[in-house]
């Protein structure tokens, strides 16, 4: 048996508003750019927020100057922080746009006419076919809780819920038996007094137990209200999450990597993804990742797969290419021999993997701003290019398999 345990958090909490602020000035900037501007933009935007205060920082060349008061508005508002009573108020707030240039350094590693990578790192994706979106199943269902803790509170059918929230969910695996979710732990913020029990019992019904109906491969028979834990620091009958959101808590970009990826099951090059424009292979390359992760796994090569890429700065090939299917790899083909094939069939090159994956495509925008809550991976219905499985007929013929 083996057990795993992962987390999401819902737009409001504090790290992934200022992952979705400095995505929607990565959007903004992208869609204002025309033709060689688009190309020639660089961003790498972080934004920090606490209580009624929002710094909008990092290193941004671009021919055209975003709003930054208003985009930092308008995501609040669109996540929901409206009114003081949640404990941040989009129109009252303190905002400090203090961005500045890109390196001229970094930036002669980066010119169109010779793209190398935006920074040296490595990169790792993952895909695993436990769940029809390829998506390791304790952080597809925490995505899904968190996501739909976020709707209930939307459309009012508990109105009394702020945005901030979290979930985890801990499955057990068993060789030759469906997995098991034994453990599932909820925080959802209010802004009104409420009995624990009564805030269990309203997100047992309308956020636990929509999903489990949605999700009857797995067995929740191990699941009892007992192991079920809403709003942990609650003592006594009040349930005691009033203070959420900025207020509760100091957010910054990037510090939600693993929510943002595969919830701790495969590695993690340690780079984050929001705020980046293609260039940085940070984002780029680990987009790449999961899409040849993905394909290989969709075409029956192996049961999971972790691809794995490094670079240098300012260099266009990667230093490293790898693949691990864990001993999943179909029994006529080897890792080694995936790796030749993926050489061959997908782009490695920074400027290749954006043409491929269409990562500056005008037509998508905004286009960043969706990836920065409830995860990069898995999510199929938003159009993300590096979930496409494209590739699963050719990798089939250029493996005979």
């Amino acid at each position: 048996m083996q057990t795993y345990a992962s987390e999401s958090v819902t737009e409001g909490h504090p790290d992934k508003i200022c992952d979705q602020i400095s995505d929607a000035v990565l959007d903004d900037i992208l869609e204002h750019n025309l033709g060689e501007d688009r190309e020639k933009a660089r961003v790498a935007c972080e934004v920090s927020i606490t209580a009624g205060l929002v710094v909008v920082m990092g290193e941004i060349t671009s021919n055209y100057t975003p709003n930054y008061t208003e985009i930092v508005k308008r995501t609040l508002k669109e996540i929901g922080y409206t009114d003081s009573k949640y404990g941040f108020d989009c129109e009252s707030c303190i905002i400090i746009p203090a961005a500045h240039g890109q390196s001229l350094n970094i930036a002669r590693g980066t010119s169109e006419d010779d793209l190398g990578a935006g920074d040296q790192g490595m990169m790792f994706g993952y895909a695993t076919n436990e769940t029809t979106e390829f998506m390791p199943l304790p952080i597809s269902l925490a995505h899904k809780l968190t996501r739909q803790l976020a709707e209930v509170r939307k459309n009012q059918t508990l109105p009394y819920l702020g945005p901030d929230g979290k979930s985890q969910v801990t499955v057990e695996y068993h060789d030759g038996e469906r997995p098991r979710v034994t453990r599932i732990v909820l925080a959802a913020q209010h802004f009104e007094k409420i009995k624990l029990k009564d805030i269990k019992q309203d997100l047992i019904r309308t956020v636990v137990d929509p999903i489990k109906a949605a999700n009857p491969d797995v067995l929740w028979d191990s699941l009892g209200s007992d192991d079920i834990i809403v709003n942990g620091t609650s003592r006594g009958e009040e349930s005691a999450f009033y203070i959420g959101g900025p207020q509760g808590d100091t957010g910054l970009t990037g510090r939600k990597i693993i929510v943002d990826t595969y919830g701790g099951i495969g590695r993690h090059g340690g780079g984050a993804f929001s705020g980046k424009d293609p260039t940085k292979v940070d984002r780029s390359a680990n987009y790449l990742c999961r899409y040849v992760s993905k394909n290989i796994t969709a075409a029956g090569l192996a049961a999971r797969c972790e691809f794995h890429v490094a670079y240098a700065i300012g260099k266009q090939d990667p230093v490293a290419i790898g693949i691990n299917t864990f001993g999943t790899h179909h029994p006529k083909i080897s890792d080694a021999k995936l790796g030749e094939v993926v050489r061959e069939l997908f782009p490695v090159r920074p400027a290749d993997i954006i043409k491929h994956l269409k990562l500056r495509d005008p037509s998508s925008f905004p286009f960043y701003r969706k990836t920065a809550a409830y995860g990069h991976f898995g999510r199929e219905d938003e159009g993300f290019t590096w979930e496409k499985l494209d590739k699963v007929e050719a990798l089939r013929e250029a493996t005979g398999i």
